[in-house]
């Protein structure tokens, strides 16, 4: 098996699996008050803070989740508290439906949204600049889009709007953390979740900065925040931990080795006639994009699959026959409704490349 979908999923680290499993040891309540308690929520509070050492954060801006998407939608639908300053929310047409869905929401109760103007798949922050007015209240954009790979200035974007003391600057960095290094220093929220890189699926955490006010999704209980009530989750949260470690221990040659894939899988598509690079110069290594002209998606990728190689269409929450962000990327019809994504990670080998080279070359002779 290749399996070449790392941005939809990972596999889970047999070294997080042992965490796992060792943390399910700790079978106290972390609210309780006996010894079982108080050494489970001291394995919590050690993982807490590994987590805020290696993203840069203090242990208590870190509210965990039961992922990304409900991260995201504790983010956006917490700026209801601050109707004071206004209702224009500032986003992005690449951003993941769990985005979308919280500011439609917030759409009904009033608020304007607006998407950012683009240039190469990234935000004209000039333009972005120029849209912030006095009842701008958020600005919600990720920070690698999760089917072109394109990465968004958002460090840059962060320092310009802390001119704007009253915006809110929210952040999707679920397909930058583990893969790329962020720097959350100007960013008051961020999201991300454990199953993108090789953690447990069922957690993930919202980053929130201690000046940033927000009302819980879930009420009722003690937790580890009063952000988000229910029993702390021992065993996932310490898995969390484990797996942002071993993602951050060799990033620098973990990202050389990805780049260098990306390359040799880029010098190698473009040489067929019908296949169009999507993925850009902005865009990070993980990601490779190409759009395969006059042949379905779902046809390649199934194709693909008889060989046992993994690859992906679009988002895996996304809907619909043709790509938004391909679409934002390339303003090209055609090839916005033939793209085919392929996601790397740094323990994809040169072999596995190779193979899907291999069956791709057969697959294309077959269906163009």
């Amino acid at each position: 098996m290749t399996y070449l979908d790392y941005s939809a999923t990972t596999p889970i680290d047999e070294e997080v699996l042992d965490t796992f499993i060792k943390a399910s040891k700790y079978i106290g309540n972390p609210n309780s008050l006996h010894k079982l308690g108080l050494e489970a929520k001291h394995l919590i509070d050690a993982s807490t803070k590994q987590i805020a050492n290696i993203l840069n954060v203090k242990e208590e801006e870190i509210i965990y989740t039961s992922g990304a998407s409900e991260a995201n939608n504790l983010a956006i639908k917490g700026i209801e508290n601050y109707t004071n300053r206004g209702k224009h929310i500032i986003t992005t047409q690449l951003e993941h439906s769990s985005i979308y869905g919280p500011l439609s929401y917030l759409s009904e109760k009033g608020y304007e949204v607006e998407m950012a103007p683009l240039k190469e798949g990234r935000v004209d922050i000039d333009a972005l600049e120029k849209m912030i007015t006095d009842d701008t209240v958020l600005v919600s954009i990720g920070a690698v889009n999760s089917e072109t790979g394109v990465r968004q200035p958002i460090e840059e974007i962060g320092k310009i709007l802390k001119k704007y003391p009253k915006v809110i600057f929210h952040s999707d960095i679920t397909q930058a953390v583990g893969k790329i290094k962020v720097d959350l220093t100007n960013i008051d929220m961020a999201s991300f979740a454990a199953h993108k890189f090789f953690g447990i699926k069922g957690i993930g955490a919202l980053i929130k900065k201690e000046k940033i006010k927000l009302t819980p999704l879930i009420h009722g209980g003690k937790s580890t925040t009063i952000y988000r009530s229910g029993t702390p989750t021992t065993q996932l949260i310490a898995s969390l931990a484990k797996a942002l470690r071993l993602s951050y221990e060799n990033i620098d040659n973990d990202i050389k080795h990805v780049n260098n894939l990306a390359k040799k899988l880029k010098n190698s598509l473009s040489s067929y006639e019908k296949v169009y690079i999507n993925s850009n110069e902005y865009s990070i290594g993980h990601i490779v994009n190409i759009s395969i002209i006059g042949v379905k998606p779902e046809t390649m990728l199934h194709a693909l699959e008889e060989d046992e190689i993994y690859i992906s269409t679009q988002s895996a929450c996304s809907t619909g026959e043709t790509s938004k962000a391909v679409m934002a990327l390339t303003n090209d019809i055609d090839r916005s409704s033939s793209s085919i994504r392929v996601s790397l990670s740094r323990k994809t080998t040169e072999e596995e490349i190779d193979k899907f080279l291999n069956s791709f070359d057969k697959c294309y002779k077959k269906l163009v």
